[in-house]
């Protein structure tokens, strides 16, 4: 069964980069709006730029020296561990503000859209980079391979270290999710010649 799995036709193929492109992009926007609801929410300075303050994941490798496929792969890692970020942080505010799935209205749905959307976009390109493995004969994209690092501990020693830290995952989130559809768009396009999606 997993090998009819991840022998996909090169349409089939073509639909699920297409689809894990398009569902990066809308986890992107969710983070955006994720963002832009905290800020609001905390009263922080309305700076959203996800390029500036320390990165809680970073990337171990140069892009340049890496094929698309490791790019994609290398994405995948870090956005699984933002997932792991995201998870500790909401079990945090659940914790010890008193924030679960019945409050805080848009914010909470917004979260929870982002958590369920990144989950199936991990499995989305682990199907993906399995069919390229496959199909290539390498298998050096071990599934245990950790391709990130940074400072990602979460500082929860107090109330406003942890928003600034939260504030720091979410611009995480939409650095590493607009950096991973960008490089699903080059896969798609390699595969099937298409640059439009």
């Amino acid at each position: 069964m997993e090998e009819q799995e991840n022998s996909q036709s090169p349409g089939q193929e073509s639909s699920a980069t297409r689809r894990a492109v398009k569902l990066a992009r809308l986890i992107n926007e969710d983070c955006n709006r994720l963002l832009e609801l905290y800020i609001e929410r905390e009263s922080l300075p309305s700076n959203k730029s996800s390029e500036q303050g320390p990165r809680l994941v970073l990337g171990g490798v140069s892009p340049e020296s890496q094929s698309t496929v490791e790019r994609v792969w290398h994405h995948r890692c870090a956005l699984r561990r933002l997932l792991a970020l995201l998870e500790q942080q909401i079990g945090w505010e659940e914790e010890e503000m008193g924030l679960d799935g019945g409050g805080e209205g848009e914010y909470v749905e917004v979260r929870r859209a982002v958590k369920v959307r990144l989950g199936h976009l991990l499995h989305s390109t682990l199907v993906l980079l399995e069919v390229a493995e496959d199909s290539q004969g390498s298998d050096h994209l071990a599934p245990d391979h950790d391709c990130t690092q940074g400072t990602d501990e979460m500082d929860n020693s107090s109330s406003f270290k942890m928003k600034i830290w939260t504030h720091h995952l979410l611009q995480d989130l939409i650095h590493w999710t607009d950096s991973a559809m960008k490089s699903l768009q080059v896969l798609h396009m390699e595969r099937t010649g298409q640059q439009e999606l």
